[in-house]
């Protein structure tokens, strides 16, 4: 079932005033907003029917009905004890509360990417990853960690990956690429310069490009064929882009263990002979 609230949360930067004050409505009366009609919706945030409806299917939603049927289930199994604002860091928290706080925002990152990670879209990037010649991936920040560790996994599968840490070779590497290849772009914005840069430069040799960003329109996810999104639910001490991170990294998980599932023996067999023994001291 897709999660209307994740959704909406991810989607409003990129709404438009109109959708702005509909989505602002929903987030702050859900259980109300699940019970009225579209008339009513509309009256409430001053805005039209047809507003609603283009905004629904801008999130994915066949219309108001599929709309508010996703809307009834989410709030039907969704733990509403919790409060976001009282999992927020404040200077007065000690270690314990800390460690709380932070696992718990991990925690609902990776609930609230599970809410809106599309299973059909999974699987053409693992008949993608099947069949190309050579894996490239692309990330740069905290996204180049995400990169490394999908390189990593892939490569004790005797998958082929490409990683760089220089933007530059990254681009190179986006230049030389062929039809037969894949390129997987790692960008939590989708508006990172230098990955669209990448992304053009893929474009132009006729690469599949998969896309792991925020959920909701941005340049990478413009530029991209398949487009696999994540939520955060970062706190405001957030260089670090932490739970933006376990989120991503759960993705390639998910792509890991999708490929090597197709081929469950072989896959056995790989990771048994490279795994690494370590010595005994």
């Amino acid at each position: 079932m897709k999660s209307v609230i994740v959704r909406l949360r991810e989607y409003y930067n990129q709404a438009s005033p109109t959708e702005k004050s509909i989505i602002e409505y929903i987030l702050e009366h859900p259980k109300e907003a699940s019970g009225i009609t579209i008339y009513e919706l509309a009256e409430k945030t001053f805005t039209s029917p047809a507003s609603i409806v283009r905004m629904c299917k801008k999130n994915g939603f066949g219309g108001y009905k599929d709309f508010t049927k996703a809307l009834i289930y989410e709030l039907a199994i969704r733990d509403n004890n919790k409060s976001e604002e009282k999992k927020e860091i404040v200077e007065s928290d000690n270690i314990e509360g800390i460690i709380e706080k932070v696992t718990y925002k991990n925690i609902v990152s990776l609930e609230d990417t599970k809410n809106i990670i599309d299973s059909e879209v999974i699987e053409k990037c693992i008949d993608l990853l099947k069949t190309c010649e050579n894996i490239c991936i692309f990330g740069i920040g905290s996204s180049l960690i995400v990169a490394k560790d999908a390189q990593q996994k892939f490569m004790r599968l005797n998958r082929y990956c490409t990683v760089s840490e220089d933007w530059h070779l990254q681009l190179l590497t986006a230049r030389n690429m062929s039809s037969k290849d894949i390129g997987i772009i790692i960008s939590y914005s989708g508006q990172t310069m230098e990955m669209i840069e990448c992304a053009k430069a893929m474009k132009e040799n006729n690469v599949k490009i998969i896309s792991i960003t925020k959920y909701g329109i941005s340049p990478i996810v413009d530029l991209c064929d398949y487009n696999i999104f994540v939520a955060a639910n970062e706190s405001t001490l957030r260089s670090g882009a932490m739970s933006s991170r376990m989120s991503q990294l759960n993705v390639i998980d998910i792509l890991y263990t999708g490929y090597a599932s197709t081929q469950y023996e072989k896959s056995l067999e790989l990771i048994t002979k490279t795994h690494i023994r370590k010595g005994k001291n």
